[in-house]
């Protein structure tokens, strides 16, 4: 089952491997009302549903306030739509450049849009080079995963707008400064036309969160202005690529992820997207959307118990946005004339710790994804976890682990190689049935079953045992392969990395010979075909893990090592006992 699993993992990869990758292009085209993509270019401008907007202000125009007597009374985002095609997104053009560096991170903001687009995780080397920080976010022609606001209105400012900062940040580090808790930058929108927007984001140290804020302030007066409605959107905007260093055998999720108490966590794939399939909830009042990949996650998490819509879509070909829309005001009246709103939703970009991200918001914890196996891989990565910390060494961790895990099934195990001991008592018996009756299938079929009642022997049982505890192994593939804390964690000597590949492949070698001995302690199957298949498996296994982790191989090996002590055990009690009971016929007779 395992060789079988490792023939899937491989052809997907190869089918993978065959698809080049797709440049992202940053072209404009024409979009039609009501569409909420504005070219190949650019995530486009989200549109709030009717539930969110009948839920906030009914008959308060979205965007600046109307004055005029004969203007039209059409909600402004829809003349917003149709005009979207005359814009050129902020994909497409450069602005002034703000570099922030804190503990955990270093960003840029580009004021074309506002836009998030680099941010590299200081504490996380890259996967290719491990002098610089893992980049998490980036804005490059074949790579592309950004962090984009805005506001939606006529008038108002979207990821699409130009913005300004204090000419003392341009072109500056802005570094997080001793005695100092965060880092403000403010952005003000230019082109706006009866509102003062502001957009403004705030790092904090020894922490992954970043706050993004707008503040609106409605300039009309009372005499002649009326209230608005705006609605805020945050979203990312990535290509389908998997990230770049992912292990080819072994392919994991990237994508995005929704999450609410009432439909708990789901995936959103790219490719339910690209077919106009994907099924996720859209209004909620919790909950968090996110993009995830392998060990990181990008996710915004709204404040509990407030009104938001999420959504999902393919930009262009290979270009994915999701985000969450969000209403600034007072819910039924808007921002009235003179008056200031301002809506603050934070940003997680950073490592998938499972304890910080339960803490962050419920269900965060979920995109560690262990499979349809969680239930079990979960308490395997606490246990782990635990034994780290008494011993401070994932690797020691790991080997810890997989004792107690064997330890667990010890009889089940028992049951199986005594089976396999009693198989391989009888196997000169077999072939001498096999040699006796030739190419009589039902004959030597029919003899089997006779040798094995009178044996007292179930051919099967050395089966069930194994078939229990495949799960349990499974789900500990998944725990060791998901767990960012394995990620360039030193064991021993020359393994200095438990998530890569073991440089020289001693490990994949030393398991491939501990495979060929548990070959030797098991019984020679009848079929010569089958026997060739099993002397060829260590070998064909060996080739298999020289691209796995090496937290994984080592797992196997230490499995293997054990198994083969207490297959050697169990086989040779089994042999004495018969080597007894033969001796003890002879006296008698």
């Amino acid at each position: 089952m395992v060789f079988s699993m490792s023939l899937l993992f491989l052809w997907e990869a190869w089918q993978k491997e065959q698809r080049p990758p797709v440049a992202v292009v940053s072209t404009t085209a024409t979009a039609t009302a009501g569409d909420a993509t504005a070219g190949q270019g650019s995530a486009g401008i989200p549109t709030p549903g009717q539930v969110l907007t009948a839920a906030q202000a009914p008959g308060v125009p979205v965007g600046v306030p109307v004055v005029s007597s004969n203007a039209s009374t059409v909600p402004a985002v829809a003349r917003d739509s149709a005009n979207r095609a005359d814009r050129i997104g902020s994909d497409d053009i450069s602005g002034e450049k703000i570099t922030i560096k804190t503990d955990l991170l270093l960003a840029e903001i580009d004021t074309a849009g506002g836009d998030l687009r680099h941010l590299a995780l200081l504490a996380h080397p890259d996967r290719e080079d491990k002098n610089k920080p893992f980049t998490l976010l980036q804005s490059d022609p074949n790579r592309k995963h950004i962090v984009q606001t805005g506001l939606i209105g006529e008038g108002l400012p979207n990821h699409n707008a130009r913005f300004k900062a204090d000419p003392q940040v341009i072109g500056k580090v802005q570094e997080l400064q001793a005695g100092s808790d965060k880092i403000e930058i403010r952005l003000t929108a230019t082109d706006t036309a009866g509102v003062k927007v502001a957009k403004v984001y705030t790092f904090h140290r020894g922490s992954y969160l970043i706050d993004v804020s707008f503040e609106v302030t409605n300039l009309a007066t009372k005499q002649n202005g009326a209230a608005i409605q705006p609605f805020s959107y945050f979203q990312m905007l990535r290509d389908g690529q998997a990230p770049v260093g992912a292990m080819f055998m072994i392919p994991t999720y990237t994508g995005a992820a929704v999450f609410t108490e009432q439909d708990k966590y789901q995936k959103i794939e790219f490719s339910a997207l690209e077919k106009g399939k994907a099924t996720y909830p859209k209004n909620s009042d919790n909950g968090w959307i996110a993009m995830v990949q392998q060990y990181f996650i990008a996710a915004w998490l709204p404040q509990d118990k407030t009104p938001r819509e999420y959504y999902a879509k393919q930009v262009s070909k290979d270009l994915y946005s999701v985000g969450v829309i969000a209403p600034l005001g007072t819910p039924g009246n808007g921002i009235a004339p003179g008056a200031t709103a301002r809506i603050t939703m934070p940003l997680y970009t950073g490592p998938q710790d499972q304890a910080k991200l339960a803490a962050l918001a419920p269900g965060l914890d979920l995109t560690v994804d262990y499979g349809w196996l969680t239930v079990i891989g979960a308490p395997l990565f606490w246990l782990l976890s635990w034994f780290h910390a008494l011993v401070g060494n994932w690797g020691v961790s790991i080997i810890l682990l997989t004792v107690v895990i064997k330890l667990m099934f010890f009889p089940l195990s028992a049951a199986s190689y005594r089976s396999m001991a009693n198989m391989r008592k009888v196997t000169p018996k077999l072939t001498r049935l096999r040699e006796q009756f030739g190419d009589d299938r039902q004959k030597m079929h029919t003899a089997m079953m006779e040798l094995y009642k009178t044996e007292k022997i179930n051919p099967m049982g050395g089966c069930l045992p194994i078939v229990v505890q495949i799960p349990v192994f499974i789900s500990l593939y998944w725990v060791l392969l998901a767990s960012v804390e394995l990620r360039y964690a030193p064991f021993m000597l020359w393994i200095q990395d438990l998530s890569s590949p073991d440089p020289y492949y001693v490990l994949p070698v030393i398991m491939g010979l501990t495979m060929i001995i548990q070959t030797r302690l098991n019984p020679t199957p009848p079929d010569p075909i089958q026997a060739k298949v099993m002397q060829i498996m260590p070998i064909a296994f060996s080739i298999f893990f020289f691209f796995f982790p090496a937290g994984l191989v080592l797992y196997w090996l230490v499995n293997n090592i054990l198994s083969i002590a207490q297959q050697w055990h169990i086989t040779r009690g089994v042999e004495a006992a018969t080597a007894v009971a033969v001796a003890a016929t002879h006296k008698k007779r």
